[in-house]
């Protein structure tokens, strides 16, 4: 039995990507939008050997239009959009505002925040007639702390958390929940393709920032291990399920204690 249409940007890799599989063993066809068309395919042909239903489409979350039109055919493809995950992001290069390019803050910023805010507006549209729907957004540890990121991922993931809260209030009673999820230190290959999507003028970031080492995640994480992308994906699947109707505005940590601390 399907559980309708669920939408996961950033899918084509790392938590995006295990996400977007946990939905889809829940019943949901899963529309897998990620920038790189080939990537999102991988995923979803991941999921179709499965069993389960999805196709692959590309979008540049920061631009409506791209966003517009992907989750417009999905609609198409596999009915009504009950649950938005809008996953997609990158790191900044865990640089302070006195090293902090100019260029890459706005790209961080349009890509981490403004492509939240237009995916949540993008969602609407399909779930306010209906009055129901699951919006959820990615955040980060980084979204509560002052450390996890430098100031560009912080100042977009705290405002994802800001995003998050107001959303809730405002179309609670309107049948729609919205909750964002954190976590912690989580491997990913988030880092090469931040990287990558930056341009070559940003520095290295492959040894910046914190928990790039096992000593470091033992005395950051009280669990003194790193997480995996499937316990993400177990917590953006419990927020997408009929157990989670009645948390809204919630801020879901998986980060092993790190927050605790």
């Amino acid at each position: 039995m399907s559980n309708g249409l669920a939408v996961v940007t950033g899918a084509g890799s790392g938590i995006g990507r295990a996400c977007a599989q946990r939905l889809a063993s829940k019943g949901f066809a899963v529309a897998v939008i990620d920038l790189d068309l080939s990537s999102a395919r991988e995923t979803a042909d991941l999921i179709s050997k499965a069993g389960g239903r999805g196709d692959g489409y590309r979008a540049d979350t920061s631009i409506a239009a791209d966003l517009d039109a992907a989750i417009s055919a999905a609609v198409r493809d596999f009915g009504p959009l009950e649950v938005m995950f809008n996953n997609a992001g990158i790191l900044d290069g865990y640089f302070n505002v006195d090293d902090m390019d100019e260029a890459v803050w706005r790209r961080v910023l349009d890509i981490d925040l403004t492509g939240v805010f237009l995916g949540c507006k993008r969602a609407l549209r399909e779930m306010l007639p209906r009055q129901r729907g699951r919006i959820i957004n990615m955040a980060s540890v980084a979204g509560l702390n002052g450390t996890g990121g430098g100031v560009a991922y912080i100042a977009a993931k705290h405002g994802v958390v800001g995003l998050t809260k107001q959303m809730a209030v405002a179309y609670g009673a309107r049948g729609i929940t919205v909750n964002c999820v954190c976590p912690g230190a989580i491997p990913t290959s988030l880092r090469a393709h931040s990287q990558s999507i930056l341009g070559p003028g940003v520095p290295d970031m492959s040894g910046r920032g914190v928990v790039v080492n096992e000593d470091q995640v033992r005395a950051l994480v009280p669990a003194g291990v790193k997480g995996t992308v499937e316990d993400v994906a177990a917590a953006v699947a419990f927020l997408a399920s009929p157990e989670a109707s009645y948390i809204n505005g919630h801020s879901l940590v998986v980060d092993g204690g790190w927050r605790a601390k």
